[in-house]
């Protein structure tokens, strides 16, 4: 018997309710800030992650979803928003329109990973970006943003956590200090890490391996090695924080895992048994457009795991809005009646109702089908009724039940 492939899952009728609360609760905050919907194609070009993502990241070396076309063009399944949006945003002329632009999203995402609990080979995510705009208060409202939509969605209690990893003029000043401090324990280091050590040794403050983690705490913090920039720009972002009362925490050793992220990043955690996974990340690439081919462009955005998401919210029992009902159930009895059954299914649909005809059964099991469903109400047509040009009309709640004419739900009747 097939199965789902590894790392992907159904999301069944009972489960849709989750995913309508989640996704309607991020588009109606995304708009009250003035964010418009972009939706971009599951795949891209390959060139285009390997050139923004990073050729030295985990996603790049050992995640990405690529495959050859017929016209030997290498395509990728998109494994993350932003770069599919910075593309859009250039190739369609955004740049050209008032700045910054505000988009938003939600769309599945691939990458090989190993599956875990709310980690899926094909996943979902909502996420924005404001691309254009180097102020501030520009991270400042991303970050109200994402934080009012987990507020919006009802879950408990979570912690802001933000960094500041500096502009990429900053970076080499920083990331030689860094290799400075962790030659001293390479031979310590897991095996990712070392090799991290010369390709990326940024990500070596993102290592989750316990071996790593004791040389974390004393590492070298990127907000001691900003440029003048950079430490104006953070300076005005915790100034903003601190005046509305937003609480967070800083973490130096938060850096996120893609190359383009520049000044701000940021998670939100919940704070539920200890955990470390993070709902919703984000961050500033103010060099992605320019590596793109556009000229230098600010941009800053966030996405969080729908997946991860609905988790905590059933961890939670976050109750979330549910369907009011079933739809309307026809029953019948006979050929005839079966026959006008039909047409009225067609009348109600034509006046606006969610309506299914009943399988052709005995009147009791049609009946119950009708109870499986939580229908509101059943229309019953046999003898007595088409002799009558009549339809015997049951409220499933109370038992009750009245004779109406057929001709009340006949277009124009």
């Amino acid at each position: 018997m097939y199965q789902a492939p590894r790392g992907t899952t159904d999301i069944l009728p009972e489960d849709q309710p989750y995913w309508r609360y989640v996704e309607s609760t991020f588009q109606q905050t995304a708009r009250s800030f003035g964010y418009r919907r972009i939706d971009t194609p599951i795949f891209e070009d390959t060139g285009l992650f390997q050139r923004t993502v990073g050729e030295e990241t985990d996603i790049v070396q050992k995640e990405m979803y690529s495959f050859v076309d017929r016209g030997e063009q290498s395509l990728t399944l998109r494994p993350e928003g932003t770069a599919a949006v910075c593309r859009a945003y250039l190739e369609k002329g955004m740049q050209n329109l008032p700045q910054p632009v505000r988009l938003s999203y939600v769309a599945s995402m691939f990458r090989y990973d190993r599956p875990q609990a709310g980690r899926y080979r094909q996943f979902n995510q909502y996420g924005i970006e404001a691309i254009g705009d180097a102020d501030a208060a520009v991270d400042l409202e991303v970050i109200q943003l994402a934080l009012g939509v987990v507020e919006a969605l009802g879950l408990g209690k979570t912690t802001m956590v933000l960094n500041n990893i500096g502009d990429v003029e900053d970076r080499p000043r920083y990331l030689a200090a860094l290799q400075a401090y962790y030659e001293l324990h390479t031979d310590k280091l897991c095996t990712a890490c070392r090799h991290r050590y010369h390709a990326n040794p940024l990500r070596l403050l993102d290592c989750k391996q316990q071996s790593c983690q004791p040389f974390l705490a004393d590492a070298p913090r990127s907000t001691d090695y900003l440029g003048g920039g950079a430490k104006t720009h953070w300076e005005e972002l915790l100034g903003y924080l601190n005046d509305l009362g937003i609480p967070h925490r800083l973490d130096h050793r938060l850096v996120r895992g893609l190359d383009y992220y520049t000044r701000t990043v940021f998670e939100i955690i919940p704070e539920k048994d200890g955990s470390q996974s993070a709902i919703c990340a984000g961050g500033r690439y103010d060099g992605l457009i320019k590596q793109l081919g556009g000229k230098s462009t600010a941009g800053i955005g966030f996405a969080a795991g729908i997946e991860r998401i609905i988790l905590n919210l059933q961890a939670q029992r976050v109750e979330v809005p549910m369907e009011e009902s079933g739809p309307l159930v026809v029953a019948f009895r006979g050929a005839q009646a079966k026959m006008e059954a039909v047409r009225l299914v067609r009348n109600l649909r034509t006046q606006g109702n969610a309506v299914v005809l009943a399988p052709e059964r005995s009147l009791k099991a049609q009946m119950r089908y009708a109870s499986s469903l939580d229908a509101p109400r059943v229309f019953i047509l046999g003898d007595a009724e088409m002799a009558q040009g009549a339809v015997t009309v049951r409220e499933m709640a109370s038992g009750t039940q009245q004779q109406l004419p057929l001709a009340d739900f006949t277009p124009g009747g």
